[in-house]
């Protein structure tokens, strides 16, 4: 199985580069070779590198910028996104496209399913939803995977933030009224494979958007106190965490204050269940303290 990944320093990019299993072969590219806005040369990585599958891991993720970035962030999330479904249609290939739970406003009282009403409060979650429905329109065999507060040991994120804080402060003030599912990047490219595996079968309802994030639920503040626990295990940085309110933590962007995604129809799709966000953290740790 050989899977051509769009986008090459991202944090779920960088996790499907790593996995070692001898049946498949990932190849992650970017700029200049492969830019999501440049239908050409998504062709030309194709014809070059003959996948079986087409992951579309590249994206605008800077949520506050993106409130005055407009444009940019849809040509990247929305119109790059179509672009890598068009190539793969084109060229007969399923698609897998990596979207967030920003695409809900955040006012439900539980978690998310697929079928509940979207409407996203900001810039980087409308840039997204329009990449969803760039995707299905271009690509009917194509799998749209919701995430979530993604952290890895790679690239830019919140656990790396907060050690980093650390290294400076002894308490941090963190947010306790936002609600999600913090989600390990590895365990995403492992999902990734599973529903690439799915969508090569093309079993019944292997097609269209599903949510994947690890099992549990947090707080901003919850997240943050883990992953003091774990590297003062480590013996690295760590700090008390005050817990504040979003109003008392204003950002350009407003964040949804429940952005819980049930995971549920994807276990039961595809037969992977990410792990409970607790167990992968202090792999996180561990991962940044070699």
């Amino acid at each position: 199985m050989r899977i051509l990944v769009a986008g090459q320093c991202g944090q779920v990019a960088t996790a499907l580069s790593k996995l070692t299993a001898s049946d498949i072969a990932i190849v992650c590219a970017g700029r200049p070779e492969l830019d999501i806005r440049d239908l050409t040369t998504i062709r030309q990585a194709i014809s070059r590198e003959k996948p079986d599958v087409l992951v579309n891991a590249a994206a605008y993720t800077a949520v506050d910028k993106a409130e005055t970035d407009i444009d940019t962030a849809f040509a990247i999330n929305a119109d790059g996104a179509g672009n890598v479904a068009k190539a793969a249609f084109e060229a007969g290939l399923p698609v897998i496209h990596i979207s967030t739970d920003y695409v809900f406003p955040g006012d439900n009282s539980s978690p998310y399913v697929e079928t509940d009403p979207v409407a996203p409060t900001g810039v980087y979650g409308r840039s997204k939803l329009a990449g969803e429905a760039a995707v299905l329109a271009a690509n009917a065999h194509s799998a749209i995977l919701r995430t979530a507060w993604v952290y890895s040991p790679w690239g830019g994120n919140f656990l790396k933030t907060m050690l980093r804080l650390a290294e400076t402060r002894d308490a941090v003030n963190v947010v306790a009224d936002q609600y999600g599912n913090p989600t390990y990047a590895p365990d995403i490219a492992e999902g990734i494979v599973a529903a690439v595996q799915g969508l090569l079968a093309d079993a019944d309802g292997t097609r269209g958007v599903f949510h994947m994030t690890a099992l549990g639920e947090a707080t901003w503040a919850d997240f943050a106190e883990a992953i003091f626990t774990a590297s003062r295990e480590f013996g690295g940085p760590s700090a008390d965490v005050g817990r504040i309110t979003t109003a008392e933590y204003s950002t350009p962007a407003q964040r949804p204050a429940n952005s819980r995604l049930d995971s549920t129809l994807f276990r039961q799709t595809f037969g992977y269940t990410l792990p409970d966000w607790r167990e992968r953290v202090p792999a996180c740790i561990a991962a940044l303290m070699v």
